[in-house]
Order: C-alpha cells, then sequence, then structure tokens
C-alpha cells in the first residue's frame, strides 16, 4: 500500500498541468484571439492568472486571457464598463452560441462544453476561458468592473506572476504545490474561500519560508491560519486594484472560517491515524478532505 508521504508526492503531480492540457490551452487560446481580432483592435494578447502562475488546479477552467484594445477602442474607455463587457460578450456569443457565454465581473467566460468524469479528468480538454479586456495604463493595465463603483481596476498580472515566483523559489519549490492543494480543497467543498485568488494571496503571506518538507503539517497549518486570519482585508499584491477579499461580506468569512478550522481539523485526524498505523484509513481521509486526485494506490 502507498504511505502517505507518496500519496502527497502523487497528488501534487496530480494537480500539476499535462502537456495535453497545456497544448489545448494554447489551442484555444489562438482560437479566441484570432476571432476576437476580427471583431476589436487588439494590440496584444496574453494568457496570465493562475494558468500563468502554475498555481492552477483541476480540472481545467476559467483560463484568463488578457486582450489588451489598441487606438481603435480608446472610445470604449470613456463609456461605462458594462458597455465593453457587453460588446465582448455580443462577439463571443456569435461563436460559441448564447448557452456557453456568460459575463463576470471583470471578463466574458467561454464554456467549452467539456465535463469532467467521475475522477475529474477531462483527457487534457480545457473546459472553459474568460476573456479579459484591458487598456494600458502607464505601466499596468486598467480592466472593466462592474463590482468597483469607479467602474474600473487597475491591475498588473505581471507583479502578480513575479510575487508567485518569488514565493516558489523561497518556499523550496512547494510553495505552488501547497497552493493547488488548498484551492484543490476550496473547489471541493464548493469554493468557501471566493475568489480562489484570495487562497493564493493570503498563501504570500502566511506560508512563510522555508518548507518545513512535510505537506501532512504544511497543510494543517495553513488551513489554521487561513482560518484565522479570513476576516483580514488582503490587499491587491500589485498594489493597485480593490482588495482581493472584497467579494466576501461577514456571512460569507464567517462560514469560510468554519470550513477552514473544519479542514485543519480534519487534517489532524487524518494524522493522528497514521500515526496509530491506520494507513488507508488516513489515505481516504485525506481523499475526503481533497477529493478523487488524492490517490489511494
Amino acid at each position: 500500500m502507498i504511505t502517505v508521504q507518496e500519496a502527497f508526492k502523487k497528488f501534487r503531480s496530480r494537480l500539476e498541468l499535462t502537456d495535453k492540457e497545456s497544448e489545448d490551452a494554447s489551442r484555444r487560446h489562438n482560437e479566441i484571439r484570432d476571432y476576437l481580432r476580427t471583431k476589436f483592435d487588439i494590440e496584444r494578447d496574453f494568457l496570465t492568472g493562475s494558468y500563468k502562475r502554475w498555481t492552477k488546479t483541476k480540472p481545467l477552467k476559467d483560463v484568463d486571457i488578457f486582450c489588451v484594445l489598441g487606438d481603435k477602442e480608446k472610445h470604449r474607455h470613456t463609456k461605462p464598463p458594462a458597455e465593453l463587457l457587453r460588446a465582448f460578450d455580443d462577439a463571443l456569443v456569435e461563436k460559441y452560441g448564447r448557452n456557453n457565454v456568460s459575463k463576470q465581473r471583470r471578463s466574458i467566460t467561454v464554456d467549452f462544453g467539456v465535463k469532467p468524469d467521475a475522477d475529474e479528468d477531462t483527457q487534457g480538454k480545457v473546459m472553459s476561458f474568460d476573456a479579459v479586456p484591458a487598456f494600458d495604463k502607464n505601466k499596468h493595465y486598467e480592466i472593466p468592473d462592474t463590482g468597483n463603483p469607479k467602474g474600473w481596476t487597475e491591475t498588473d498580472p505581471e507583479i502578480h506572476y513575479d510575487k508567485a515566483l518569488a514565493a516558489q523559489n523561497n518556499y523550496d519549490n512547494q510553495w505552488k504545490g501547497i497552493v493547488r492543494m488548498a484551492k484543490k480543497w476550496n473547489a471541493h467543498r464548493s469554493k468557501p474561500v471566493k475568489p480562489s485568488f484570495l487562497i493564493e494571496v493570503m498563501a504570500l503571506e502566511l506560508l512563510v519560508p522555508p518548507f518545513g518538507g512535510d505537506f501532512r503539517y504544511e497543510l494543517k497549518s495553513f488551513f489554521a491560519s487561513m482560518a484565522d486570519r479570513i476576516h483580514d482585508a488582503w490587499p491587491d499584491p500589485a498594489g493597485l486594484g480593490p482588495p482581493v477579499s472584497d467579494g466576501m461580506e461577514k456571512a460569507a468569512r464567517d462560514a469560510a472560517k468554519k470550513e477552514l478550522l473544519g479542514a485543519s481539523n480534519a487534517a489532524a485526524a487524518a494524522i493522528q491515524l497514521e500515526n496509530t498505523g491506520k494507513n488507508g484509513e488516513a489515505l481516504r481521509a485525506w481523499r475526503d478532505l481533497f477529493g478523487p486526485l488524492f490517490p489511494l494506490s
């Protein structure tokens, strides 16, 4: 039987993107980019978000594509941001159909109709993309934000990437693995922490290097630390946009704290099972916590 330590190494590997997933993400990126360029003046575009930072978890969905608009679209910057999002929505509906396109706070989601199986496997296919219209502003960007009273949010995904890379290097190259595991727990529990990027932002501060060498205890402590700090305001790591935590009201934070404490306690119970020689039960306890991607063998 596989040991818990071996299971965690296998779990970490399962959460990493495969070549097939990367290839499909590139194909979809090119497909959406080439189409949107027939509808808008797009100066440049790039994949960003947790996909770019390698903190995206499985199954692969909501991959962010930043579409930086050119001079011919600057007139849209003087109008309500909802109009820009509506224009992107209308354009993508033409290609993918109304049932597969939806508006978000800052982006338009295109769903490709890919469904994971019981083991959360999509056969290397991407489930969805988020198209984010953006304008250059000085050395960063401004994007529409219907949840921001100002209408627009300043952001810099390059700074987010740099901070994640530094954290990975400082944490013995294990930071991203722990973040992906915590995000997998969050998804398995119907996302009590929203957005999932908040977990990553909290990890920048709460995962203090160096890596302790044991995923079990690192995750137990991380869940407990997040529970203790979930009511704090967590600013944009780039220092530009609104707090990343601004989407959670007090009731949602209270509920998230309860879930996070439950996760820390469940981790402690799984560790105790292993320490008393109940390896199989410990593996099943960890799978209950993280879902079917956590291996039993």
